[in-house]
């Protein structure tokens, strides 16, 4: 895979704005500075810090295909035996934006509220 021309701090800045606009999300810094993205008080992004440009998603599906990327690991502390996985976005081969997005989309789908998940799919056919 290419390396991506976007800078970290656009992507970081790309992936902020579409997590925080999905239906119910919000933003929290439980632990630190380092923000996560909640839906129904269900962590569902974890956000790195400013000298570590990653994120950590749910991937019930994408897992397996997604830890095939060098920039990609287990997410620690347990949390990658339930299909967490970390993502470096500084990595060689950390794929695009649309990519990473897709995935937390799919993080997002695997804690909202069916009805949240409802209202995300109306915007979507919106179009």
């Amino acid at each position: 895979m290419a390396r991506r021309s976007r800078s970290t701090t656009s992507t970081v800045a790309a992936l902020r704005s579409f997590t925080f606009d999905l239906p119910g999300a919000v933003e929290d810094h439980p632990w630190d500075s380092a923000p996560v993205a909640k839906v129904n008080k269900k962590i569902f992004v974890f956000f790195g810090h400013d000298d570590e440009p990653g994120m950590s998603v749910k991937l019930p599906e994408s897992a397996e295909a997604a830890l095939t990327l060098a920039c990609a690991t287990p997410t620690g502390y347990g949390l990658g035996r339930s299909g967490w996985v970390s993502v470096d976005f500084r990595g060689a081969d950390c794929p695009p934006d649309d990519v990473l997005i897709d995935w937390i989309e799919e993080s997002y789908r695997a804690v909202a509220l069916k009805k949240l998940v409802k209202e995300l799919d109306a915007r979507l056919a919106e179009g």
